[in-house]
Formats: structure tokens, C-alpha cells, sequence
């Protein structure tokens, strides 16, 4: 089997890519994969940087602006040229199907193998599905979808079904052993990881400075805050000046590796509303407190946030309403709450789909057998 695979921009678009190949290994360890993203983005690192048999081609491409610009004009002249690299790419490694996570960079690809007639597969992470998967929607041969009730967004697909976002599934086989090992902590340790993304969030990490000074509150707890590469050293500063006594409990990294068995061992993460963050703390049935960004398309972000909310699964916290006094305090209450803890965490659990990864191979399978 030779599969094709796209998206990019965000670590939310890769890391289902990820589970997707990590899935189809397992059921066909034969299988060969190229992977079509940007220079750019994340994808090329988080690929090349994998362990995991996957070729790596770029094409060049550039999202819309919500305005009227002449730079929409370019970018659809990069939409044409980048789907004509994508087609000698696709001539090129002969996939039996297609698959796009999501991102500008799929646009191109899956447009390219659906006029080619490959069979292809989009997988939309979000409540509310992005410009670019509601444009392959009409050309792909099945759209995949990881809320339920976000089937009806997608009226002109051929098919659509429910899967799941595939990251429920790599972080179902975390080792929270090693995850607290990489750590230096005990199994008896609780721990609350603060976390802004894959590329880190300047308002949550501005909240890592201030509650800082708080950790005497909660001697019990440890905190690993995430910070992204870019704003990893103007942050430690910070963090370092009040030299508090308390920071051996406070770990500040610009970014974590394993997070999946991380977060296996996470009592409590506070973090973003992307969508395969959300697949993880599900998947694992890990309490939360989202800060949805206000800077994404469509607000998606809050719609998946009150996705957990309504089932009691996590608080919301929007980020004009974000202290770090308001958010050390809901992280008292719920740590020092053993029995909401407990009920926040079978109501997550609830709501994942371990199975996610299992589901899209089965549907890959269908595909390239007609």
C-alpha cells in the first residue's frame, strides 16, 4: 500500500497525519508513505525529525486573507502552480490514495489527486470545518470527521463519516511511567502542565510569569509550562528574576518531545482548544481548562471548548477574562477536588475516541479495495 498524506501549518494538522501512518504500520508494516507540506511549517520538522518511513516533498503555497487583497490574486496563482508540483509528485510515488489533514498546504494536494483520480480521504479536526476542507469536501471520496453532529457541515461531500481525530489513538499507547521519568517525578506526584500550542501563546505564557509566585499554594503539585521555541527565553527570564523557591516545581521548556506520555501522566493541563489537543486530553480522559484562541478562523476554537464544557469535561477560560490570579485559583479548585477531578476526568474519557486511528484505516482500507 502507498499512501499520500498533507497538512500542515500547526502541529494539529500533522500529528493526526502522524497517527494515521503510525496506524497503518501496525496493520500493513510494508506500507510506504510521502508526505507534501511546506518549508514553512511545522510538518517539515515534525516529519523528517520522526523516526517513522515517510518521504518528504515540499510545494509552495500560502493561505487566503480574510480581506480583499491583491495577495489572493497571488495566492491562487500559487494554488494552480502548487497543485502542478503535487501532480508530478503524485505521477511521481503512484499512491493508492490520498489523504489531507488539514492546512493550505492540502488544498493543492488532494485538488491535484482528485483530478488525477486517486481516491483520497479529508479529515476535518474541528466543530467548525475550515475554508480549505469545505473546498475538497466536493472532491474527496470521503470526508472524515472528529466531532459528532459535524457531518451536516459538509453537504456536498460524497460521503461523510465519524472517526475521530486520529491522535486518540497514539496517545492510547503513552507510557505515563516514562512520561514522569523524563521528568524527574514519582508516581505519587500530581502534575499540571500549562501548555500554548505548538508554536506557544503569548497571554497563557504571560500567566505562567504571574502564577509563578503562587506555587507555594499547592506544595503538592508540579508544573511543567510549555512556552514554544520563540518565546522560551524572554519567559524563563522572567520566571527566573522573582527567583521564588518553589521553581524546582515549576519546569519551564520551550517545548516537549513526548508529550503523549506527558500527558499520560498530567493530572490537570491547561492549554489551548485545538483540536488534536483536544483528541489527546480525551483520548485520556484528562481534566482541563481550555483557553481557546481568539486569533483562529471562525472562532473554531471556542466552539471545540464548549464541546467539553457542556459535558462538564473542562472549563473555559476566554483569554480577555485570563489573570493569573483567576487561573490559579481554578486550578486549586479543581486539584484540591479529588471527587470533581475524578468525575471531570470520566466525563473527558467519555468523550475520546481511542479507537480513531483503527476507524480511518479501515476506511483507507475500503477505499483502496474498490
Amino acid at each position: 500500500m502507498r499512501i499520500a498524506l498533507s497538512g500542515g501549518g500547526t502541529g494539529g494538522h500533522v500529528y493526526p497525519a502522524i497517527a494515521i501512518v503510525e496506524q497503518c504500520l501496525r496493520e500493513y508494516p510494508q506500507a510506504q508513505f510521502l508526505y507534501i507540506g511546506t518549508d514553512s511549517g511545522l510538518e517539515k520538522e515534525i516529519v523528517t525529525k520522526s523516526e517513522l518511513p515517510i518521504s518528504f516533498e515540499s510545494i509552495h503555497i500560502t493561505g487566503f486573507r480574510r480581506k480583499i487583497s491583491i495577495d489572493n490574486l497571488k495566492t491562487i496563482l500559487r494554488f494552480f502552480r502548487g497543485s502542478n508540483r503535487a501532480k508530478k509528485l503524485l505521477k511521481q510515488f503512484k499512491p493508492d490514495i490520498v489523504i489531507g489533514t488539514g492546512g493550505y498546504v492540502c488544498g493543492p494536494v488532494v485538488y491535484a489527486a482528485a483530478k488525477l483520480g486517486i481516491p483520497t480521504i479529508i479529515h476535518e479536526q474541528n466543530v467548525l470545518p475550515g475554508l480549505t476542507n469545505r473546498f475538497l469536501s466536493r472532491y474527496a471520496a470521503t470526508v472524515a470527521v472528529s466531532f459528532k453532529g459535524s457531518e451536516a457541515k459538509f453537504p456536498k461531500a460524497k460521503r461523510v463519516i465519524f472517526t475521530g481525530n486520529p491522535r486518540a489513538t497514539t496517545v492510547a499507547f503513552a507510557d505515563a511511567a516514562k512520561g514522569r521519568a523524563s521528568l524527574g517525578l514519582s508516581a505519587q506526584d500530581k502534575l499540571v502542565v500549562i501548555v500554548g500550542g505548538s508554536r506557544g501563546a503569548q497571554a497563557i505564557n504571560e500567566v505562567m510569569v504571574q502564577i509563578s509566585s503562587m506555587l507555594s499554594r499547592l506544595p503538592d503539585v508540579h508544573f511543567v509550562c510549555i512556552t514554544g521555541n520563540t518565546q522560551y527565553e524572554s519567559t524563563m527570564q522572567r520566571i527566573q528574576a522573582q527567583q521564588h523557591s518553589d521553581l524546582d516545581r515549576f519546569h519551564v521548556v520551550p517545548y516537549i518531545h513526548n508529550m503523549p506520555e506527558v500527558l499520560a501522566a498530567t493530572s490537570l493541563i491547561i492549554n489551548r482548544a485545538g483540536a488534536s489537543f483536544l483528541a489527546e486530553i480525551t483520548g485520556l480522559g484528562i481534566p482541563s481548562i481550555l483557553i481557546p484562541s481568539p486569533y483562529v478562523t471562525n472562532n473554531h476554537q471556542e466552539a471545540n471548548a464548549r464541546w467539553l464544557e457542556k459535558e462538564k469535561a473542562a472549563e473555559v477560560v476566554l483569554e480577555r477574562d485570563l489573570t493569573g490570579e483567576g487561573l490559579f485559583a481554578l486550578i486549586e479548585k479543581i486539584v484540591n477536588d479529588p471527587i470533581r477531578c475524578e468525575f471531570m476526568s470520566k466525563q473527558s474519557k467519555r468523550m475520546g475516541n481511542r479507537e480513531a486511528a483503527q476507524i480511518f484505516v479501515q476506511e483507507i482500507t475500503r477505499l483502496c479495495s474498490k
